[in-house]
């Protein structure tokens, strides 16, 4: 276990319990929070490689689910009705930034340094179906539906939209980690799966990173309660679309796997890669939407998931440019150009809308 893994939720906890008594800066206490966040999906991963699949995978998602939702809520909660979008922009920053910025990235850096790169298609395409219909389940469909007025569900078809996302979700993660793992492993962990993986953590160690986990998930939604006015005023005086601030969250949420997804690509191990940013976009969607959904319902926060047609354009084309470029198992520098191209229209549109 490094240091820093117990350095930063020490300082997080320490700024959370200055931050009680004076206000402290915001970009100080955003340092705290990227280390909280950072040091906590280190732990959560270290526990899910001690525990193994298919619990491990569930720890993880459930580990930075729980970092995005106290971020979402936190600012939902303290925005009101003018931060009802608040968990669409944020889903939908995700999956941008994840089949169009990490995707690019990766095919991109890994094609320049090793030409062509291969990949189970069979896996790949698997998760591609599932985030095509939980994509257009939530963020789509509830601009059709004629029981509510405007983008938003009603009660009823928020809760059936919220389980049967969720339902979907497990059952990836079951045919992901139990009935085909093969799908989604490297050729040579097939084969040779002890000399990829490290050896797993002891008791001891496992327990001391269960306890800084749960003090670094607390860190985050207590920091983040205090950083979301400056953010808000922060966007509200450059002008900027509240949007915006879904970007953020994604973005910070998303970091860890995203460093870990290059470095992968890097090596030459592009399927790993799109695991893991494949992976972070269905347990957005699949635990995230559900997760705010019964928040919603249970204490009325208000809640659209609608897209504008600007958005829905640009996830259309995300969806059939990311089925093409990854349907043949081979990547080339072309499809991580034309990935990152896309994400840049889609960065400067939400600034510029």
């Amino acid at each position: 276990m490094r240091h820093w893994t117990w350095l930063a939720p020490a300082l997080a906890l320490l700024l959370v319990g200055i931050n009680a008594g004076a206000t402290l800066s915001p970009p100080l206490i955003g340092v705290g929070l990227i280390g909280a966040v950072l040091a906590a999906v280190h732990h959560a991963e270290l526990i899910a490689h001690r525990v193994g699949e298919p619990f491990g995978t569930f720890l993880l998602a459930i580990a930075v689910t729980i970092i995005e939702l106290g971020l979402i809520i936190t600012l939902m909660a303290s925005g009101g009705e003018s931060a009802a979008t608040l968990a669409r922009d944020t889903v939908f920053a995700a999956v941008m930034i994840i089949l169009n910025g990490l995707v690019g990235l990766c095919i991109l850096i890994g094609a320049v340094g090793h030409k062509e790169q291969v990949f189970q298609q069979t896996g790949v395409s698997a998760s591609l179906a599932t985030i095509c219909a939980l994509t257009v389940l939530t963020l789509v469909l509830p601009n059709f539906t004629t029981s509510e007025p405007g983008p938003v569900y009603a009660p009823s078809q928020l809760g059936f939209v919220a389980v049967v996302s969720f339902l979907l979700y497990i059952t990836f993660v079951a045919v992901q980690t139990v009935r085909h793992r093969d799908y989604f492993l490297p050729d040579l962990a097939v084969i040779a799966n002890n000399e990829i993986h490290a050896e797993p953590p002891s008791n001891g160690v496992t327990l001391i990173s269960a306890v800084l986990l749960i003090s670094c998930l607390g860190a985050v939604v207590l920091l983040a309660k205090a950083l979301a006015p400056p953010i808000e005023r922060a966007v509200a005086a450059a002008g900027a679309p509240i949007a915006i601030v879904g970007v953020i969250i994604a973005g910070l949420v998303l970091l860890p796997e995203s460093v870990a997804a290059v470095r992968a690509a890097h090596a030459n191990r592009l399927q790993t890669s799109l695991n893991l940013g494949l992976g972070s976009a269905l347990a957005t969607i699949g635990l995230t939407i559900p997760a705010v959904a019964a928040l919603s319902l249970a204490i009325g926060l208000p809640i659209a998931l609608g897209l504008d047609v600007k958005s829905a354009v640009l996830l259309f084309l995300t969806l059939v440019v990311s089925t093409l470029t990854l349907g043949t198992g081979r990547t080339t520098v072309l499809q991580g150009a034309v990935h990152l191209v896309i994400f840049a229209v889609y960065l400067f549109t939400t600034v510029v809308p």
